[in-house]
């Protein structure tokens, strides 16, 4: 039986990149995310590689829907081999700016939309005995970054959400990985929300991103996709994207320094 992989937050970016190698390797695709037009023109990317490919309009902050959409993928291929959680959001900007609806959202979609995904399609996985799951969190899940609290308390959760998984289903043939990205260049600030004391102060926040997508060091949508692969075939439990780990390992064995330095450069 031909494999297949279920992705969320597919339409575009690494998500789509995602897709396309999947299919490219065999799989058949299923893949969800809120944009269904860019959703079927993956789905027809993924059909012109001459796999299956299936595509739902999904919002991940609701179990309800989750539970359609994995309900789906399992009535069209049978069974789902391989889940890839890389739906999320990103909000830059001090936290005494931000909204408890700010909080909310964040981790609606960046922590439940995981949970809920890993919730439908578990039992599955559990009675075929064989499985992974790849969580795609960020470096803002293994260090702190400079006006970035609620993102990281997302990205931190989905890191332990990660390694706690691995321990409890590793002696079920289920194989649990956590691939982390930097700074990625993509269409993020599609998507991205940036806080301020007013309106001109969110706007700087999002130029100086829009500034920082420009440089030569930020990875590439296919870099995530590669490091997704590679944690599925490979069985790897944890892969930290590019430049991304240069700065996770300098905080991992500097914190105070590291800490000292992203103080300053805020």
């Amino acid at each position: 039986m031909t494999k297949s992989v279920l992705i969320t937050g597919a339409s575009q970016g690494s998500g789509r990149a995602t897709a396309l190698l999947f299919a490219q390797k065999g799989y058949n695709v299923a893949i969800a995310a809120r944009q269904l037009d860019r959703l079927e023109a993956v789905a027809a990317e993924v059909r012109a590689r001459g796999q299956q490919a299936i595509a739902l309009s999904t919002d991940v902050s609701e179990a309800e829907q989750v539970e359609a959409l994995v309900n789906k993928a399992l009535a069209e291929f049978g069974q789902i081999d391989v889940l890839v959680n890389n739906a999320g959001v990103c909000l830059t900007g001090s936290v005494e700016h931000m909204t408890l609806a700010d909080w909310h959202q964040l981790i609606d979609v960046n922590l439940w939309g995981y949970i809920h995904t890993i919730h439908y399609v578990l039992p599955q996985m559990v009675q075929q005995g064989s499985g992974a799951i790849v969580n795609v969190g960020s470096f803002g899940g293994k260090m702190p970054l400079p006006n970035m609290t609620a993102y990281c308390t997302s990205k931190y959760a989905v890191t332990g959400l990660s390694a706690t998984l691995r321990l409890e289903l590793s002696g079920k043939g289920i194989h649990v990985a956590a691939v982390h990205p930097g700074v990625i260049n993509s269409s993020f600030m599609e998507r991205a929300m940036f806080r301020g004391e007013d309106a001109q102060k969110a706007g700087q926040q999002r130029d100086r991103m829009g500034e920082m997508l420009s440089q030569s060091w930020v990875s590439q949508p296919e870099e995530i996709a590669q490091a997704v692969w590679q944690a599925v075939d490979q069985r790897q439990d944890e892969i930290v994207v590019g430049p991304a780990a240069i700065a996770t390992e300098a905080y991992r064995l500097l914190p105070g320094l590291t800490q000292w330095a992203l103080g300053r450069a805020t």
